[in-house]
């Protein structure tokens, strides 16, 4: 398959992300257990419920590309090697902000085609938004059915230049960020969603120098490059997947828009 065919599966994953909000989203504002993995991140029964439904979706339509789905390496363990293709998945991204009630949770899908990432789709289930990769760049629509609207990241404003960063984030540590990126203005925000309103041209720049998972950014940075932004290493180098041997962990990473 070509990269523009691979792009477009985004189109069907689309497909999976909505229906896997409808099964996450009553969960949302309602009395959930939550538990704590390992790391000490929380899970709920809304995680779980989605990544059930999205594994088996992929699975019918994709049965010959392996997924690796954050629930799934939490309990049985991330495999020790991966081929060339496969699919991650983080079916509640922003779990934490999900337990609270804010309405800053996604679900991710993204395919990975020898360590990039070509195509992806995520849902904010609050919103009913979604966003994925198509032959043509991203197109968003703000719910099932809703009408189609291309995006793309958007050029620097001079003197506006707007970060999104983590609600836990120091005031020295934003300056220190500010002064090494050179942003004006920032905005918290939690989970994937940061990465599509840079690429839908609401934002410009998601530094985050600390660790995340290979899942949680997938989706995200093939939708960001399909609208022509950047997502690199904090020095500019490319910023791979696949890796294995590391337990899909990610090093810092930077988002840019246009």
């Amino acid at each position: 398959m070509s990269t523009q065919d691979l792009a477009d599966m985004g189109r069907y994953l689309a497909t999976i992300v909505e229906a896997a909000a409808e099964v996450i989203l009553p969960f949302w504002r309602t009395d959930l257990d939550v538990v704590r993995k390992a790391d000490e991140s929380p899970v709920t029964e809304a995680d779980r419920a989605g990544e059930r439904l999205i594994l088996t979706l992929l699975a019918e339509r994709f049965p010959d590309i392996p997924a690796i789905s954050e629930e799934h390496a939490s309990e049985f363990g991330a495999p020790d090697v991966i081929g060339p293709r496969f699919f991650l998945v983080d079916p509640v991204d922003g779990t934490k902000a999900f337990v609270r009630g804010d309405p800053n949770f996604t679900v991710n899908i993204g395919l990975i085609d020898n360590g990039a990432p070509v195509a992806g789709a995520i849902c904010a289930p609050a919103t009913g938004e979604i966003w994925f990769t198509t032959a043509d760049g991203v197109i968003k629509r703000d719910g099932p059915g809703a009408a189609e609207v291309a995006v793309r990241a958007r050029p620097w404003l001079k003197g506006q230049a707007l970060a999104l960063v983590s609600h836990t984030m120091s005031e020295e540590r934003a300056t220190e960020l500010a002064a090494e990126y050179g942003f004006d203005l920032r905005a918290p925000m939690d989970s994937s969603i940061k990465l599509v309103r840079i690429a839908e041209g609401a934002a410009d720049l998601y530094p985050r120098h600390g660790p995340t998972m290979e899942w949680d950014t997938a989706a995200g940075h093939a939708i960001l490059l399909a609208a022509g932004g950047r997502f690199t290493a904090p020095d500019g180098g490319p910023f791979v997947y696949g890796k294995a041997d590391k337990g899909f962990r990610n090093g810092w990473f930077v988002a840019r828009g246009a």
